[in-house]
């Protein structure tokens, strides 16, 4: 299951093929912000639109500058990331947020997910690495370094539900398998001749049978339970 950042893009260098990614940064310290932009900055495909030093000002700006995806601290002053996170759920803004960390404390990892964090990566990341991490959000995919997936495999070990599987009809398993070998909606629609909105009624019938919140939870869930990758 390809968990870990997509570096299509090679070099790190972009292959442009449509509008820029628009990008917001979310972090307490002005110089990582800095850095991330004037990385991030000189990619063809990524264009940073905003700054925000904390949860609060990362929920209005994202409200504002409507940005493709955020990347986002977990811990900040004030409202820390994961709060933002579920704000931005509920306002339900369709931006991808990427945690961007130091943290990798299950305790930090597990809640930044289960909030709707669309991948978790660590401040240490390789540059072109990142640059492939924001790519691969924005196209859909659920994105988590190795260790992360453990923590989250560890804690579903826990939790039960082997029989719910059972419930989902052999489309859904299809549809499940292919969102744990990354796939987004568009991928999978091309790979099973169905529409697109065909696609998300199955994720949605997914998630609903399996009792999980997002498409990081049902990627694991499969993983776990030997279906796709």
């Amino acid at each position: 299951m390809p968990l870990a950042p997509d570096d299509r893009g090679g070099s790190g260098r972009a292959r442009p093929a449509g509008p820029a990614i628009r990008v917001l940064l979310v972090d307490d310290h002005q110089v990582v912000r800095r850095g991330l932009r004037t990385f991030l900055e000189v990619q063809d495909d990524i264009e940073v639109v905003g700054e925000a030093s904390d949860g609060a000002e990362g929920i209005a700006a994202a409200e504002e500058l409507q940005p493709d995806v955020v990347l986002m601290d977990v811990k900040m002053p004030g409202m820390d990331g994961i709060e933002a996170l579920r704000r931005l759920r509920e306002l339900a803004n369709p931006a991808r947020v990427l945690v961007v960390t130091s943290f990798t404390e299950q305790r930090t990892v597990v809640p930044a997910l289960r909030a709707g964090a669309a991948g978790y990566v660590y401040k240490d990341i390789d540059p072109d690495a990142l640059a492939g991490a924001i790519r691969s959000v924005h196209a859909g995919h659920v994105l988590l370094q190795p260790e992360v997936a453990g923590a989250l495999l560890a804690q579903e070990e826990g939790n039960g539900g082997q029989g719910r599987g059972t419930s989902l009809t052999d489309r859904e398993r299809e549809v499940l398998g292919l969102i744990a070998d990354g796939r987004s909606n568009r991928e999978i629609a091309r790979a099973l001749v169905l529409s697109e909105k065909t696609v998300k009624t199955h994720v949605s019938n997914i998630l609903m049978k399996l009792d999980l919140a997002d498409r990081t939870q049902a990627a694991l869930w499969a993983v776990r339970h030997g279906i796709g990758a």
